[in-house]
């Protein structure tokens, strides 16, 4: 399995253990299947950055693919790990409960594999905290820009069996651009869509003191 990540450095040799703990799926290594993903990620500014290439040995590695289940599995992860300053009790009532209800157990797979929450995601999942879109609105909005799935490897045993191939410059001038051009493609598709009126579907307050099961939340 071929992986890339962008960054500003080249990493030749990513360290189990290290990494910030609040990333969407917690400490571990980011990455991507898609290269021109890896570009834009790696392109903060247009000061540009670096694409760095591995080779995973997936053979005897456990996969948990988030986007195969329910979305609020996905946003149990994020609410978990994330530094979430709530803009309301509702919201911080809502993420408790999601986290407390629907966090999957992840202690047992080496690679997580889902979407990445951006600034563009993570104000999706904050308007369904708030109730302002309902879960299946935010399963849709979450395909809409396209803005990529991460490959994220938490184990020792993963970390052991990636090898480096390469590393390559990325032109922030080219690839800045078109990480902005996505973004904003994503929040205009996402504000037409909140100018539907959309009174149907699962809203977070329907799910509070219901505990639905996963099942009926698959979206």
């Amino acid at each position: 399995m071929i992986i890339f990540h962008g960054s500003e450095t080249i990493v030749k040799q990513p360290l189990y253990g290290y990494g910030k703990k609040n990333n969407d799926y917690g400490q571990g290594f980011y990455c991507t299947e898609n290269a021109d993903l890896a570009r834009e990620w790696a392109c903060k500014d247009d000061r540009g950055g670096f694409v760095n290439t591995y080779r995973l040995n997936t053979d005897g590695l456990r996969f948990l693919k988030l986007n195969d289940r329910s979305v609020i599995e996905w946003l149990s992860i994020l609410l978990k790990n994330r530094a979430v300053r709530y803009s309301s009790p509702i919201e911080r009532r809502t993420a408790e409960y999601l986290i407390g209800h629907y966090l999957p157990d992840v202690t047992d797979y080496d690679v997580l594999v889902g979407y990445r929450a951006d600034d563009s995601y993570f104000s999706y999942a904050r308007a369904f905290l708030s109730n302002t879109i309902s879960l299946q609105q935010l399963s849709t909005a979450l395909k809409l820009g396209d803005l990529g799935t991460q490959v994220f490897l938490q184990s020792r045993r993963a970390f052991e069996q990636l090898s480096f191939i390469e590393a390559s410059m990325v032109s922030g001038e080219i690839y800045f651009s078109r990480r902005s051009e996505r973004d904003r493609h994503a929040r205009e598709a996402f504000n037409r869509m909140l100018e539907e009126q959309v009174t149907e579907g699962i809203f977070a307050r329907d799910i509070l003191g219901e505990e639905p099961g996963l099942n009926e939340l698959r979206i």
